[in-house]
């Protein structure tokens, strides 16, 4: 399977979580390790989210195992779904699920919850990224990827603007060129 054949299990998370360079490790986070794990292993790296976070926080990483797991632990779910988005469409209905959750957790004054849909959109960016720059991926799909990355960039930066902004790039003549056969139209 890998090259390093001595590699185990423990330092391939590790290795995996000092790639991300993240100051502390959530839900999110170990889901993400987790799947990495099995791209990196194999079968042999399939693995449960509580030894992930039992070996980053044996490391000195900081865990943080979700508090809103307690409180909204419905959202949860909610949000680890969301991170599904093999096309440019479903990257946009992503986004609009996110801005949706925001916008509510904002207005009920749930400032944690708020900032977790941030979270959780800072990980898709991620992701994203993680795929356009991967060499092995065929090109189209790292084109898209990284159309996908600026989406997730432009909403966390300006949230407000964005789906203006959205439609606009879809008219654009670049975007046609590099994209127009892949994206249905929405159907007005």
């Amino acid at each position: 399977m890998s090259g390093h054949g001595g590699e185990t299990k423990k330092q391939a998370i590790l290795e995996i979580a000092e790639g991300l360079g993240l100051a502390k490790i959530t839900p999110a986070e170990v889901e993400q390790i987790r799947r990495q794990l099995v791209v990196k292993l194999g079968t042999s790296g399939k693995t449960s989210p509580d030894y992930i976070a039992e070996v980053l926080a044996g490391a000195g990483l900081r865990v943080v195992i979700s508090t809103l797991a307690d409180t909204h632990g419905k959202y949860e779910e909610e949000f680890r779904d969301l991170l599904h988005f093999a096309t440019l469409e479903e990257a946009e209905i992503c986004l609009m699920r996110l801005d949706e959750l925001w916008r509510k957790f904002r207005s009920e004054g749930q400032r944690a919850a708020a900032e977790r849909v941030l979270e959780v959109a800072r990980l898709g960016r991620r992701r994203a990224e993680m795929i356009a720059r991967n060499p092995r991926v065929e090109a189209r799909k790292r084109h898209q990827k990284q159309e996908i990355l600026e989406w997730f960039r432009i909403w966390l930066e300006t949230p407000d603007a964005f789906f203006d902004w959205l439609d606009l790039r879809k008219q654009s003549p670049e975007y046609q060129r590099r994209f127009g056969g892949e994206v249905s139209p929405v159907e007005e």
